[in-house]
């Protein structure tokens, strides 16, 4: 549920803690090095097109076949049958040799096996900060070196202007090492759910402002009295992670899952040009302020930001609360679960000071490639497998929709683009009785991920599509510049921004629920520095002015 974290990999899915397992580095191996500043030698050019660009469909000019680590998810598990597999061997003449792990042990394997010299050569659904790790011990490859051989990362990071994005990424060294996911925009998905045909009900309309949000939980409130409005769930791992993330989002400030992912409180503050502590901004304090106040008003449950996810859903579906965190994957279910004539919607992110701005990277889950790599022969074909099925437009399109005529019809690029009837993903199609990923392997979450807003919106039913053309409006903020840090950096960094971020995240819900007066934020002011606040900004303001120096 968490958005995916730019530099911590803390709020990644949940996955938990490995058995030792023989994996191929590629078809076969070469002592051969890559040719100075990370080209590639006619030994590394086996099997690779010659004249292989942006629109171009690979195919391998003889079989290959490269090892990979497949996550096997328990709602659409692994299976070698899938028609994907097929289907990409027919395209591209590549095989998988796959090193097949379980969703809940798929983060503690992965570095099992990179730290122990046994990983695949392709480590997909690795998201940003995960890389970290690996890279003083040279097991996986600084990919910067080789995009020059992806034509169709080029073009999109080019065309839809990700470098900035990109560049987040870089460690110390000026290099990166994960080649992530792209999006063309921002994609938001998380906000409030609100019961729609209560606002039917009470004539309210749907709200766009924060101030109107207020508005909307206080006459449901008045014309429910006893019951609470709002009672969220998803607090784990940060309590109110998504609902403060959403009103940072509309006071410009890093909050809740947000406060997390981006650096654990370190806020770019672009009117400065420097890292700041976002718990101890102006913007944050204003946040906090106004949900006090909601709290007091009795629109917020007490037991919003502590309770369970399944005791969230109970008061939702039974009518003790009206309004939820949602996502579009959780309409769906939310709305099976509530009785006959009731509704569930998810309403814009609400607007307050920073305007109608959104918060969030472009970059979604990636994969790193074991630096062993670069010694085969197959390597160059390799990148351009990996270019063409992660990257180009129809790579993408076959990964998440399969095969024209059998799972869809129509066309992405022209917008006639229909997923058959009997087949589903995520309540598009709820009565078919094929799931595209269970049964056909298409829109598995190890391949398929980032592309175009056009291939993003066809996963959409219409109310979600209506959210996301609103969302669409928006102004992403600028993101943060790369501030990559030592491994000294790192440990300290670590340390200091856990500790603070545990305090920030208790003391932000015992200001909003009344446990602590405002009165004491001063006094909260002081506590932080007390905890090395402001060295601990100071190593991300250090560490970006070191890296501006040597690459900026």
């Amino acid at each position: 549920m968490n958005q995916p974290s730019r530099r911590q990999f803390l709020a990644v899915a949940g996955a938990s803690a490995a058995t030792t397992a023989a994996a191929l580095a590629l078809a076969a191996c070469s002592s051969n090095p890559p040719a100075p500043g990370g080209g590639s030698t006619n030994a590394n050019q086996s099997g690779a097109m010659k004249n292989f660009g942006v629109g171009t469909q690979f195919k391998a000019t003889q079989p290959l076949t490269f090892s990979i680590l497949m996550l096997s998810n328990p709602a659409y598990p692994y299976n070698a049958n899938w028609l994907f597999f097929q289907d990409v061997k027919k395209m591209t003449n590549v095989s998988f040799n796959p090193t097949v792990v379980p969703y809940a042990d798929y983060t503690t394997k992965m570095a099992t096996l990179i730290n122990a010299g046994q990983a695949p050569t392709i480590i997909p659904k690795t998201y940003p900060g995960q890389e970290d790790q690996f890279v003083a011990g040279g097991a996986i490859l600084p990919v910067s070196d080789y995009v020059h051989l992806m034509p169709n990362f080029q073009d999109k990071v080019s065309k839809w202007n990700l470098q900035g994005d990109v560049d987040t990424l870089r460690q110390a060294d000026g290099k990166y090492y994960l080649l992530p996911g792209l999006h063309q925009q921002v994609w938001v998905d998380y906000t409030m759910g609100v019961r729609t045909d209560l606002l039917d009900k009470y004539k309210i309309p749907t709200p766009g402002t924060v101030a109107q949000v207020e508005a909307m939980l206080t006459t449901l409130k008045s014309e429910n009295p006893g019951h609470y409005p709002f009672s969220d769930r998803w607090n784990q791992p940060t309590p109110g992670g998504a609902f403060l993330q959403m009103m940072g989002n509309a006071y410009g400030t890093n909050a809740g899952w947000n406060y997390q992912s981006f650096n654990q409180g370190a806020y770019w503050d672009t009117s400065t040009s420097q890292f700041v502590f976002a718990a101890s901004t102006p913007a944050y304090q204003q946040m906090v302020t106004v949900l006090n106040g909601w709290y007091n008003k009795g629109l917020i449950d007490p037991e919003s930001f502590t309770q369970a996810d399944a005791q969230a859903l109970s008061k939702f579906t039974s009518g003790k609360s009206f309004a939820i965190s949602e996502n579009a994957q959780y309409v769906a279910t939310d709305q099976k679960a509530l009785p006959a004539g009731q509704t569930v919607g998810k309403i814009p992110v609400p607007l307050g000071p920073s305007g109608a701005t959104v918060v969030g990277s472009r970059l979604e889950n990636g994969m790193m490639i074991s630096s062993k790599a670069v010694n085969s022969p197959n390597f160059e074909a390799m990148m351009q497998f990996i270019d063409w099925l992660w990257y180009s437009d129809a790579g993408q399109v076959f990964a998440r929709w399969g095969v024209q005529g059998l799972t869809y019809t129509g066309s992405v690029a022209d917008g006639t683009f229909q997923l058959e009837p009997n087949v589903d993903w995520s309540g598009l199609h709820p009565n078919a009785t094929t799931k595209i990923n269970v049964s056909y392997g298409f829109y598995n979450g190890v391949f398929s991920y980032g592309g175009s807003t056009q291939l993003l919106d066809t996963q959409f039913p219409p109310p979600e599509l209506a959210f996301q053309k609103v969302m669409d409006t928006r102004t992403p903020l600028p993101v943060p510049p790369p501030a990559p840090l030592t491994t000294v950096q790192n440990q300290q960094a670590t340390l200091t921004g856990t500790s603070l971020m545990d305090d920030v995240q208790a003391q932000t819900l015992n200001f909003i629920l009344g446990k602590r007066p405002l009165s004491q934020w001063s006094q909260f002011q002081t506590e932080l520095a007390g905890k090395n606040a402001s060295q601990f900004v100071a190593t991300y303001n250090n560490a970006y002015q070191s890296y501006n120096k040597k690459f900026g």
